[in-house]
């Protein structure tokens, strides 16, 4: 099988056709052929990767104003009446600062709890960002400003209290709750700190959207796949390969975060009600006993379609699921295939239980054979 995905992947000609069907029944690990196809299947241009590994990029994305690379021979910028941190001006780009850093407190406290059950996340990684941890340079990291930012909202509420005394703002603020990752050494860099700079960059470059909680949740198993790549070529570029996916991905999935568009025909709502409506057409015993007790499709369905079902099983059969889907050409078309097959595959329960009991089967999936929910959402498509 592995000799098959090499064949399909030969350099001189990808045979898409033969990738995808290859994809579709799951990618071996080995080889480091799983990080390749997700990179074909999600088309994203290798020509764009070496932009995270941009320094003027990386300075303009996430560098405070009036911060420089001294041994560059710039120094600290003044502040001036043009720009400086209490110019109102919209424009400003102190402004901009402290509006992107209630965004990056946001994506702070996500990612500081992504799959906390593995230890992944939590491990110093391998290529750390030199330009952000150079300790010769003047470069703020994102871990300063979350910690430099959340001090400082403490610090306000307490003096309205009365209470002055603040010590070390790690432990006596509680930043980092026994839930949360705590912060590695200074120059090193955890894995979970390389997917908050991956959601921040990202919600810099398209403020329509921003930050979405759930984001999190899609970035996590692609920067997982491609920084486990067993190819040490490949997943040294595991943070620039992550970016371009997801946001090739989102590009695709971005209207499902959009609150405003939840009501239009590319809204999260139309998606929800294509589950019911597949369902009806599918197993119509099944549907009226759904309609019956009022058990509508965005109690569960929402959180299936949105996360493309991370939360629903554990983080291999996540993967197991996302090499089928982004194979697929119409993925999302067959993403609600899959969700159609994983109320059918609980049917004799749904029609025997009440509706607090199919609530909890629905919210709490009872089935982890990956295999036969996607057979069953194979044999729906074929049978279309």
């Amino acid at each position: 099988i592995i000799q098959k995905f090499k064949v399909a992947l030969s350099e001189e000609n990808i045979h898409l056709k033969t990738l995808k069907d290859l994809c579709f029944d799951g990618i071996p690990f080995e080889g480091g052929i799983r990080a390749l196809c997700w990179k074909v299947s999600l088309s994203a241009s290798t020509s764009a990767f070496n932009l995270m590994d941009d320094k003027e990029f990386l300075k303009e994305m996430i560098i405070q104003p009036g911060i420089a690379k001294a041994n560059m021979g710039f120094s600290r910028e003044d502040v001036t009446l043009e720009d400086h941190p209490l110019n109102p001006n919209p424009d400003s780009r102190w402004n901009t600062y402290f509006k992107d850093n209630e965004i990056l407190l946001q994506i702070d406290k996500d990612v500081r709890r992504l799959y906390p059950d593995m230890a992944f996340f939590q491990c110093p990684t391998d290529y750390p960002c030199q330009l952000i941890l150079d300790p010769q340079n003047d470069y703020e990291t994102l871990r300063r400003r979350v910690e430099q930012t959340t001090l400082k909202a403490q610090i306000v509420n307490r003096n309205r209290s009365g209470v002055t005394n603040v010590s070390s703002p790690g432990k006596s603020l509680n930043l980092y709750p026994s839930n949360e990752y705590a912060v590695l050494p200074c120059g090193t860099e955890a894995h979970w700190e390389v997917v908050e700079r991956i959601l921040f960059i990202y919600a810099k470059l398209n403020p329509g959207i921003a930050y979405v909680q759930g984001m999190n949740e899609i970035v996590g198993p692609i920067y997982y796949t491609f920084a486990t790549d067993p190819n040490s070529q490949w997943k040294e570029h595991a943070e620039a390969d992550t970016f371009f996916c997801f946001t090739n991905l989102m590009s695709e999935n971005r209207d499902n975060f959009i609150k405003s568009l939840d009501d239009s025909q590319c809204g999260i709502t139309c998606k929800m009600l294509s589950v019911y409506s597949m369902l009806k057409h599918k197993d119509l015993e099944l549907y009226h006993k759904l309609e019956e007790q009022n058990i509508k499709p965005q109690y569960f369905t929402f959180r299936w379609l949105t996360l493309l079902l991370s939360q629903e099983f554990l983080l291999p059969d996540v993967i197991r699921i996302w090499d089928t889907l982004f194979s697929d050409q119409d993925r999302f078309h067959f993403l609600i295939l899959v969700c159609c097959a994983m109320l059918i595959l609980i049917r004799d329960s749904l029609l025997v239980g009440d509706f607090t009991v199919n609530m909890r089967l629905l919210q709490d999936y009872p089935i982890s054979d990956i295999h036969t929910i996607l057979t069953k959402a194979k044999e729906l498509q074929d049978n279309s």
